[in-house]
């Protein structure tokens, strides 16, 4: 297999030695840049965006070419598994993403079964392996997915942004429903993220973006339970190489401990937790992802650079840390203010690794 002509971010995944901090962001591809809202007008719509490699791969490279990053992310969504499962996904125009047929009655829920990543989301497959083929070795890319909770969530509300009152009564309820779905999904989330190691992807990142808002005992339970499941099923090593992965729970500070037990690599964190403290509870054991509050990239370079200066100095010496946002990039953020804090982590961690 060919050698990775920058593999910083991967060293760092694995708490290997590395020159300076690598960083990415999340939704490093997005609506703040002008390039991918022109690709996303010719595409039409947010979906086919998504379901056209090529298309796909355009965008995911988008962000590589303004800033110097030190990793591709795969340009999907998190609920292509529920859209392959016969839910019927579609984006309603400033709502976000909603089901036509959410699952209410006990009946849909018996009838879920696992899709086929590699004929229901061959789309995904052709996307990673076209968009690796373009990075020619330059940086990782990285594929995921969205937590079987997460998943969840969107399956039985029917959409984001709600008070969770549908899914809580049936965690409550009737919870033996709630692990049905969670553990189609955790078999599904395995094989796709499987699938994505196999079409390319060098690192892999479960985004749990739903399961801070449990309780503690539901937490373990109904999320964290069901990632460590689709961990044990990862395949961690693909063409000789190590694949690192990353569990990222938002709003997951208070669970550092068990979140680093559960079989990952790295454990992201949101901008709520100070990464010092947290590599004091766990830093040890596993990598660390993040974690500046995306709305520093509205203030001036210089309060960007200091707030970096923070995070790394908080962090402190040697490897084990990947700077990244402490969720995904703002829409409204200027590009500029991105390029400020990609140069200011590469200059400022530099110290910390002599």
């Amino acid at each position: 297999m060919t050698k990775l002509k920058n593999d910083t971010l991967i060293r760092a995944l694995l708490r290997q030695p590395t020159e300076y901090t690598p960083v990415w962001m999340m939704r490093q591809a997005g609506r703040y840049l002008a390039e991918y809202n022109q690709t996303r007008a010719r595409a039409g719509n947010f979906l086919s965006l998504c379901k056209n490699p090529d298309f796909a791969t355009e965008v995911t490279m988008q962000p590589l070419a303004r800033f110097p990053l030190d990793a591709a992310i795969l340009f999907s969504d998190i609920l292509t598994i529920p859209d392959a499962m016969g839910l019927g996904l579609y984006f309603a125009e400033g709502e976000g993403p909603k089901f036509e047929r959410p699952l209410r009655e006990e009946w849909e829920i018996q009838a879920l079964t696992v899709p086929d990543p590699n004929v229901h989301l061959r789309y995904v497959m052709d996307a990673v392996s076209q968009i690796r083929k373009t990075l020619d070795n330059q940086v990782p890319l990285i594929g995921f997915s969205g937590s079987p909770f997460t998943l969840a969530c969107y399956m039985v509300e029917g959409c984001g942004g709600t008070d969770f009152r549908q899914i809580k009564t049936m965690l409550y309820q009737r919870p033996e429903l709630l692990h049905h779905i969670l553990n189609i999904n955790a078999q599904s989330v395995t094989s796709y993220l499987n699938a994505q190691i196999e079409s390319g992807a060098q690192a892999v990142m479960i985004f749990d973006t739903w399961g801070g808002a449990l309780s503690h005992n539901a937490y373990q339970e109904f999320s964290l339970r069901y990632m460590s499941q689709i961990l044990a099923g990862l395949k961690r090593e693909h063409g000789g190489v190590r694949i690192p992965a990353v569990v990222f729970t938002k709003g997951g500070g208070l669970w550092l401990e068990s979140i680093a037990n559960s079989g990952c690599d790295a454990v992201g964190l949101d901008w709520t937790t100070d990464i010092g403290e947290a590599r004091r509870r766990i830093g040890d054991k596993v990598a660390l992802q993040g974690n500046l509050d995306p709305f520093v990239l509205f203030a001036s370079p210089e309060v960007i650079t200091a707030e970096t200066e923070k995070i790394l100095a908080s962090y402190g010496n040697g490897s084990g840390h990947v700077f990244n946002l402490g969720h995904g990039i703002s829409q409204f953020t200027p590009p500029e203010s991105a390029l400020t804090l990609v140069d200011a982590v590469h200059a400022l961690s530099r110290k910390y690794h002599q």
